[in-house]
């Protein structure tokens, strides 16, 4: 298998993992949004760590965006990886309909604005929970001061758990156009989906571009 195809699999299981993980741990219904944050969180984690040193452990196009805005990855390589990170997550979300009780009521355990939350509100959630973790993402992983050696992907895990302890009972706290995307596909659950490319996508490039003009220190 070459380089690209190796890579390509590694960003398709990284994100079913993540979805599927995430997925049923809202299906179970006995979770609490601690345990469904810890769920992603530790799942994220685990998939980097292991990995990081095949893909560098996007498993989000918000995160490829950032590398791509930023002129770490071309454009042809940024479309294999959204693409294995879009398939990863439509073939959680069927593993989730065919194989977890409860999955279909909580539509696989996708993301929706809650009550009274309306788009733009969605999207400015979603910017600032987005830039949260790409920022981290380029801090630990990216810049060659960072923690990433020594902590692998747990700081990363660690922003999606705070990430969704904060915003999952307001949007969802998805971060991640993939995550969100199977699970609303395969429950045909797309009403303000949209929110769900527009804030990820906008809060990652931001962050990215921050930290790299800004912050990183250039050779």
């Amino acid at each position: 298998m070459d380089n690209a195809m190796q890579k390509g699999l590694a960003e398709a299981v990284g994100t079913f993992a993540l979805t599927f993980i995430g997925g049923a741990a809202i299906a179970n219904g006995q979770a609490g949004l601690i345990g469904v944050a810890l769920a992603h969180g530790l799942a994220l984690s685990v998939m980097i760590s292991g990995l990081g040193h095949i893909s560098g452990g996007h498993f989000n196009p918000a995160v490829t965006t950032g590398f791509l805005v930023t002129g770490r990855m071309s454009p042809r390589e940024g479309a294999l990886y959204v693409g294995s990170q879009l398939a990863g997550a439509v073939v959680a979300a069927l593993v989730l309909l065919a194989l977890v009780p409860g999955a279909r009521e909580v539509q696989l355990g996708g993301q929706s604005l809650a009550a009274g939350v309306g788009f733009g509100a969605g999207v400015g959630i979603e910017i600032v929970l987005t830039f949260l973790l790409v920022f981290t993402v380029f801090a630990t992983a990216v810049d060659e001061r960072g923690a990433f050696k020594a902590i692998a992907g747990f700081g990363i895990g660690l922003v999606v758990a705070f990430d969704i302890l904060a915003g999952g009972p307001v949007t969802g706290a998805s971060m991640n156009p993939a995550r969100s995307f199977g699970p609303a596909l395969i429950s045909g659950s797309l009403s303000g989906h949209l929110v769900y490319w527009i804030g990820p996508l906008v809060g990652g490039a931001l962050a990215a571009l921050l930290y790299d003009r800004v912050l990183m220190k250039k050779k």
